[in-house]
C-alpha cells in the first residue's frame, strides 16, 4: 500500500470493492448496500483517509460555495456585509469564499478566475473601480449566477442591488438645512464612481430646494476611508468661507472628519455638524454618536444572498435591480437638539 497519502484506489484494495464503489460511498449515494458501505467505511477510519472535497467538487464542476469579492474590507461596512451573506449562504448549506481587490481590477479579475477554478456556485462581489460591463461577460457566457452590490455596473447584465445613494444624500442635506446650516459641504469618495455620482446629485437636488446655491470649492474628494475624512476636512478649513456641515460619502470618511475636527479643537455636533453614510456598527456608540444615512449592511447582504441562492436554486439566471430604500438616522453628531445660535460659528 501507498506508504504515503492514503488514496480511494488504497481503499477500494482493502475493502475488496471497486473505486467507483469507493466513491459513491463517499458522495452518500443511496446506489451503495448497508453491508458495503459499512465496510467501506470501517476501511476508511481504519486506514484515516481523509475525503477532499474541494476536489471533488472540481471534478463535478458545482459545490457549495459562494464566493464574495469587496473592494475595501479596510472599511467596516463590507465586513458588516460579509456577515449578512454568511447568515444565508451558512443556513442553506453553503461556505463563502471572501477576497478583497484593494480597489485593483487586476486583482479582481485574479480571484474571480481562481474562484471559478474552485468550483464556485455563484458570485457576489462589489466592484473595484474601473470595471466594466465586459468584465462580467465570460460570467454570463457560463451561465454564473452573479449579483452587484453596492456599485451598479451599467450593461452587466447581471443582477444588482444598491442603495438608494440620491435620496440619502438628499435627506441629509435637508436635514442639515433644516438645521439652520447654509454652507454645506460634501467630503469624502472617488469622484469617478457612480455611487459618488448618485450621492453628489442628490446633495445638490436638496440645495436647490433649500435655496441654497452649489459651491464647488465645498465638494471636497478624497480616498473613502477614514484617512480620506481628515484630508477632507482639513482642505475645507483652508477655505475663506468655511463650511459649518458636512454630509459625508461614507461613515469612515465621517470618523476622519470628526477626527480632524478635533485635532484643531473644534467639536463634532457642537462646533461643527457631521452626517455619515451607511450606520456601520460604530456610529451608534460613537461620540458623540454619528447621525447617517442608514444602508444597513449586514441586510444589504442577506438579500444579496437570498438572491443569489434564489438563482442557483431555480437554475436560471435572470438579471434584477433592486434599489433599496435608505433612511436618516439622527444622532448627536449633527448637532440637532442645539440652538443654532449657541453654535459656535468657525471663521
Amino acid at each position: 500500500m501507498n506508504k504515503g497519502r492514503v488514496t480511494v484506489i488504497d481503499i477500494a484494495h482493502a475493502a475488496g470493492v471497486s473505486k467507483s464503489t469507493v466513491s459513491l460511498v463517499l458522495q452518500g449515494s443511496s446506489l451503495v448496500n448497508e453491508a458495503t458501505r459499512a465496510k467501506v467505511n470501517a476501511v476508511i477510519r481504519e486506514l484515516g483517509y481523509v475525503y477532499n472535497r474541494g476536489a471533488a467538487n472540481l471534478r463535478q464542476a458545482k459545490s457549495k460555495i459562494v464566493g464574495i469579492v469587496v473592494n475595501d474590507l479596510t472599511n467596516s461596512f463590507f465586513a458588516e456585509l460579509a456577515v449578512g451573506v454568511d447568515m444565508v449562504v451558512q443556513s442553506a448549506g453553503y461556505v463563502q469564499f471572501l477576497s478583497n481587490t484593494g480597489e485593483s481590477i487586476d486583482r479582481q479579475r485574479e480571484v474571480v478566475a481562481s474562484m471559478r477554478e474552485h468550483g464556485i456556485s455563484g458570485l457576489i462581489v462589489s466592484p473595484a473601480r474601473g470595471t466594466e460591463a465586459a468584465d462580467f461577460k465570460s460570467l454570463t457566457n457560463a451561465g454564473m449566477p452573479v449579483v452587484i452590490v453596492v456599485r451598479n455596473i451599467p450593461g452587466a447584465k447581471v443582477s444588482s442591488l444598491v442603495s438608494d445613494n440620491f435620496a440619502g444624500a438628499s435627506a441629509a442635506v435637508e436635514h442639515l438645512a433644516g438645521l439652520g446650516h447654509r454652507r454645506i459641504a460634501f467630503m469624502g469618495g472617488f469622484a469617478n464612481t457612480a455611487v459618488f455620482a448618485e450621492r453628489l446629485g442628490g446633495y445638490r437636488d436638496a440645495l436647490a430646494k433649500a435655496a441654497i446655491a452649489f459651491d464647488d470649492d465645498l465638494v471636497v474628494a478624497t480616498a473613502p476611508s477614514r484617512a480620506g475624512g481628515v484630508e477632507a476636512v482639513g482642505r475645507a478649513m483652508l477655505l475663506a468661507h468655511k463650511p459649518t456641515a458636512a454630509v459625508c460619502f461614507n461613515d469612515a470618511v465621517a470618523f476622519g472628519v470628526c477626527d480632524g475636527l478635533r485635532a484643531r479643537r473644534l467639536e463634532p455636533g457642537v462646533d461643527f455638524a457631521v452626517v455619515g453614510f451607511d450606520d456601520v456598527i460604530e456610529a451608534e456608540s460613537a461620540v458623540p454618536a454619528l447621525t447617517t444615512v442608514s444602508v444597513d449592511p449586514q441586510g444589504m447582504g442577506r438579500r444579496a444572498a437570498q438572491l443569489l441562492l434564489k438563482q442557483i436554486n431555480s437554475g436560471k439566471v435572470e438579471a434584477e435591480a433592486i434599489v433599496s430604500a435608505v433612511r436618516l438616522v439622527v444622532r448627536q453628531s449633527c448637532g440637532a437638539g442645539l440652538d443654532i445660535t449657541a453654535r459656535r460659528v468657525v471663521s
